[in-house]
């Protein structure tokens, strides 16, 4: 028996051995990391039980088998047993909720000091969720988002930045200054939840948390204005236009097809980055550069896997690395799942 690591929307240390490729976990350790327990009616965790037709198909050796526990809470799962690293998605009901339900799936992530806070801490506010990372100059625009923030916190208004990023450290330097929160994102919930492929994306939510104005691409000054061609007027006078007025950009319909899915690939790049992530942190490098590729080959377009994952690697966010990956972007089409800069913000 030996420690092992089960990711889901934390990280957790259980106790559990791995046999052939199978990582199993025991039944008192899984339920003290996700709070699921396996019954003699299925998985339960609290008033919510999954039904199981024969519980003993979940197990092995007397511990829960995280494949088929997986599959039972229909959460996609990619496991490295020799590395003893699992990591689970969020079930497919949940991540949907977003484009289909138009409701800003919750998430609990730590700011720079360690204090977790949820999405519900905010109810009651219209809240401009801004992702960012310190491998992107969208960095820097974090200033331009504090003027927005100050000029309607008095309208029941906040900014809420989200860092796509490995570690508090790698954001300090660049939130001097800055009073909304900062949260960091070092397993990429956000961008499984949400559908983020690129930072920086913003979503528009509610007082009653639901989205307003999907994903899409906005900054909060024009200090790269001459690269990416995108004005930050026009998306921050159209959120004054929300905030002050109530002026919502989009019908309910239009939201919901605004923002396509994730593909299953795509779903399977951000677990292969989480296990290749906590890889690193554990000290096995080739684990963790097995895993970033084949991140890279099921999402090969994704700014959240690949340009993430090259200050992880050694290799220059800023450098001729990421320029010939961009330029492999734009060949493509410039996929992105969300509206573009200038889109729906009449």
């Amino acid at each position: 028996m030996s420690d092992l690591t089960l990711i889901d929307e934390d990280v957790h240390r259980v106790t559990g051995t791995t046999q052939k490729g199978r990582f199993l976990v025991d039944t008192a350790a899984f339920h003290s990391a996700t709070g699921w327990a396996l019954k003699a009616e299925g998985l339960c965790r609290g008033d919510i039980c999954v039904p199981v037709a024969d519980p003993r198909s979940l197990t092995g050796e007397g511990r829960l088998d995280m494949a088929p526990v997986a599959h039972a809470l229909g959460r996609p799962v990619v496991i490295d047993s020799n590395a003893g690293i699992a990591a689970m998605g969020v079930a497919t009901d949940v991540r949907r909720q977003a484009g289909d339900g138009l409701e800003a799936p919750d998430f609990h992530l730590p700011d720079l000091d360690g204090t977790t806070h949820g999405l519900g801490e905010w109810q009651g506010k219209k809240k401009l969720l801004v992702t960012f990372a310190s491998w992107c100059g969208c960095r820097y625009d974090l200033p331009g988002w504090q003027e927005l923030h100050d000029e309607l916190a008095d309208e029941d208004f906040t900014v809420i930045a989200v860092a796509i990023d490995n570690s508090a450290e790698d954001v300090r330097p660049w939130v001097d200054g800055i009073t909304y929160p900062v949260l960091v994102d070092p397993n990429h919930l956000l961008t499984e939840l949400y559908a983020i492929s690129n930072v920086p994306t913003v979503v528009w939510i509610d007082e009653n948390d639901r989205i307003v104005r999907p994903n899409g691409v906005a900054f909060g000054s024009d200090l790269f204005k001459e690269f990416t061609g995108v004005e930050s007027g026009p998306h921050l006078d159209a959120v004054r236009r929300w905030v002050n007025d109530g002026q919502e950009p989009l019908s309910g319909d239009e939201a919901r097809r605004a923002v396509a899915d994730l593909s299953d690939d795509e779903v399977l790049a951000r677990l292969h980055f989480r296990v290749a992530a906590q890889a690193l942190r554990q000290g096995d490098e080739d684990a963790a550069r097995r895993h970033f590729e084949t991140a890279a080959q099921l999402a090969p377009y994704d700014f959240t896997i690949r340009r993430a994952a090259m200050p992880l690697m050694g290799d220059d966010p800023f450098g001729q690395t990421f320029f010939t990956f961009y330029e492999q972007w734009q060949e493509a089409g410039s996929p992105y799942h969300g509206l573009s800069a200038t889109s729906a913000l009449s």
